[in-house]
Parts: C-alpha cells; structure tokens; sequence
C-alpha cells in the first residue's frame, strides 16, 4: 500500500494494494465520530433497464447479511446510541454513521457486513419495493421536488445522468434478486470505494480495519459511464395546483472545471440568499412568490445552473420575464459588492459545515473521488477568493449568448411562456 505520513488533525489518506482508500480527520475535543464508506456507484452508472437499481440496492443493504438480520443490523448501532443511514445520488451511494469514539470499530463492522455479505432475501425484496413504490408516489405529490426530476430529464434528455435515482415504478417492479447481484459485481469494486471518518477517529487503526474488512477484494476494471451532454428540452405538466412550479436549467461545469468556482459564486449572486438578485427584485420589490432561488450543481464532466420559483398562475409571465432580464443584465452589470457577499456566504458555509463531523466526512470521501487527494482548505478558499466581477460577468454572459437552456413546469401553467421564448430572450 502507499500511504502519507501527514500527522493528525490534518487529513489523512491511504490507498491499499487492491485501490480501495481510507480517508480521515481528528477533530480535537470530540467524543464521538462520523464514519461511512462512500461507492462510486450511482444513478447515472446504471443502464437504462437499470434505472432505479442503485438506490433500490441502497435499501437492501439494510435488510439483512449471512451475518446480522434486518433487526440485529439496527440494533448494534442503535444499542450504543449511535444511527446508520444511506443515500444515493447520480454519482454516489453512501453508507454513514454516527456513534461514540469507542464505537468506531463498530460501525465499520456493521457497514463492512451490509456492503460485502448482503443476502438480498426475496421476501425483503418484496417489502422493500413496496416501500420504494410509496417513496415514488410521495415524490410524485410533491411539485417542488418532482418539477427537478423532469427538469434533469430535460437537460440531459436520453441520458443516464437525465434518469430519476428512484427510477420509474415499473421498472422498480420488474427488479429480481440476481439484478442485485450483478450490480454489486459490477460497480462495487475497491478502486471506487472511499472510506471516511472525521471526529474522534485513529486513522491508522481504520487502516488496519480495512485491510480486514475490504483487502481481499479484487480490483477490477471500472465499467464505462458515457459523457453526458446538454439538451434543451421542455416539460410541461398542466394540474389545477396552488402554484406554478417554475425551473430553468442552463450548462455548468463539471467539477474539475477550472471555472467551477466561478459558476457558483455566480449562482449565489443571482439567487443564493436574500440579498440575491432574484429575491430582492422578484420577492421583495414585487411580491410575485414565496420562494425563489438559484443553485449549481456540478458532476464529472459538466453541470447546471438551476433556478426555482413558485408563483400563481396570473404572475408567471412576468415572473419569468424579470428572471431573464436579470440574467442578462447580471452580465452587464454585476457588482463587486455582491460578488464579494458572494464569495463570502460561499467561503462562510463551506467554514461551518467543517464542524460538523458527518459534514467533514462527507468532504473528504468526495474530494478523494474526484482528485484522490484532500487539497489543503487554504486552496479551496483561495479559489472562492479568486473569482473576479470580471470573470462572472463574462461567465453570464456566456451563457446567455448561447441560449441553451431547459424548463420544467408544474401546476396551472398555461399562460408560462415556451422554452423557444425563453431562449430567444436570453440570446437577445
């Protein structure tokens, strides 16, 4: 194995032989510690038959090992007052825990077993699709979280990072116990898997526990994801709601994207908090919604600048109108105050989410995926420092001069202009 010699509390991180990587932080003063194993495998990593698959098997994991069953799995967490969890994401399936600093050992055990001993019992199979189905259908009664399903479907039409992580109901339905299996043998290899742990940790006793635990397992060949690539598509979905659920998608950067940094300080500025552009101009001076906001996502090889608004009916028009001319005039005029609040709400979030341990943890185990390393905190910071006005002004407008973009409305949208409209404006 290759290993660091960096001394504690910096990061820590070691590769075994097999490529799998144990990845931690000392938090000084803490009792307790968050742990979990975090899988290069996710939504966009499944086929197309496979849709849904991933964050099915994320619920099996808990439903029982040759070891432990359903049960006994929470129980020896919940017994020493810790908690276990999972989520998937396009890119990510994670397996975390909180517990005590003399429980570490344990929780690795316990998310060891759940990940390499699973006995996908088709009796629990049933059960658990039967819960993912209810999961599927609160998704569904839900407009501000569904109108994003059909938003990522639109701007990556066709694609596996366009697919819903739930996937749809049928094809939940037709999921049978050797599919399991086979995704397991196919993605959940040790070169894709990180082990995290920040708090009261010992990053060479987690070493040593992973080479018990995840050193015997053989390195094989990553399975291809294809690139993903930017459509413009529309979706309209026309119910009698309280509101209109409005998004719109524009191309972003891929993490790894030298101007990543700009993208977010950007979407901050323009819809990242109550002093953002769109929610002083759209909420406050104009009272057109509730909630407005922008965000930017980024995966691999690219990303998205989204924004969300909920309004009535008889205000989208010009809800959306005054959206696009504060995108185009952001290119214009974008000031150094707000780019500089910008910067700071970035810098000041990034700073006290690292107090949390199960935050911490988080970090490491996605910068080890993307860079195989932890960069120094003071790199990251310096790079939010580095965004100038100019360079956001000129990141809008680029986007705006090249008009792509996708939208997903829900509710009683009739009178929401066309995504044709939309382009044509942003271009203009």
């Amino acid at each position: 194995m290759t290993s660091d010699m960096t001394a504690q509390p910096e990061p820590r991180l070691t590769t075994l032989s097999n490529g799998f990587r144990v990845v931690s932080e000392a938090m000084p003063g803490l009792k307790s510690a968050a742990v979990g194993i975090w899988v290069q495998a996710g939504g966009r990593h499944e086929r197309a038959d496979e849709n849904g698959i991933a964050h099915f098997l994320e619920h099996m994991a808990f439903k029982g090992t040759a070891r432990r069953s359903t049960l006994q799995i929470a129980e020896a967490i919940e017994d020493v007052g810790g908690y276990i969890n999972a989520y998937t994401s396009r890119e990510v399936t994670a397996y975390y825990a909180r517990v005590l600093e003399d429980d570490v050992t344990l929780a690795v055990d316990v998310i060891a077993d759940i990940l390499r001993n699973p006995v996908f019992d088709p009796a629990e199979i049933e059960v658990e699709r039967g819960v993912i189905l209810q999961e599927i259908g609160q998704a569904l009664d839900t407009p501000d979280d569904v109108v994003f399903d059909w938003l990522q479907e639109k701007a990556f039409g066709g694609q596996a990072l366009g697919r819903t992580i739930l996937g749809p109901a049928e094809r939940v339905r037709s999921f049978a116990r050797g599919d399991f299996f086979d995704f397991v043998q196919t993605h959940y290899n040790p070169q894709k898997m990180v082990l995290a742990a920040a708090g009261a940790v010992d990053h060479d006793a987690l070493v040593q526990l992973a080479e018990g635990l995840f050193g015997d397992m053989a390195a094989r060949p990553a399975a291809n994801v294809d690139q993903a690539e930017f459509t413009c598509g529309e979706a309209r979905v026309i119910k009698p709601l309280e509101q209109v659920h409005f998004t719109l998608a524009l191309p972003g950067q891929g993490y790894r994207d030298e101007g990543v940094y700009t993208g977010q300080v950007y979407a901050t500025a323009l819809g990242g908090g109550m002093s953002s552009r769109l929610f002083q101009e759209i909420r406050e001076k104009r009272g057109l919604c509730y909630s407005i906001f922008a965000q930017a996502g980024s995966w691999e090889e690219t990303g998205l600048l989204t924004i969300y608004a909920g309004t009535s009916s008889s205000e989208i028009g010009e809800l959306v109108d005054i959206t696009l001319q504060e995108l185009r005039r952001s290119a214009e005029d974008m000031s150094e105050d707000e780019i500089a609040r910008a910067r700071a709400q970035m810098k000041s979030g990034l700073l006290m989410g690292l107090e949390s341990p199960s935050s911490r943890a988080e970090r490491l185990a996605r910068l080890v995926g993307i860079w195989d390393r932890v960069p120094p905190l003071e790199e990251t910071l310096s790079r939010i420092d580095g965004v100038t006005t100019d360079a956001v002004r000129a990141y809008a407008e680029e986007i705006c001069t090249k008009g792509q973009a996708a939208t997903a409305v829900y509710g009683p949208a009739d009178a929401a202009p066309c995504l044709a409209d939309m382009r044509e404006h942003l271009a203009a």
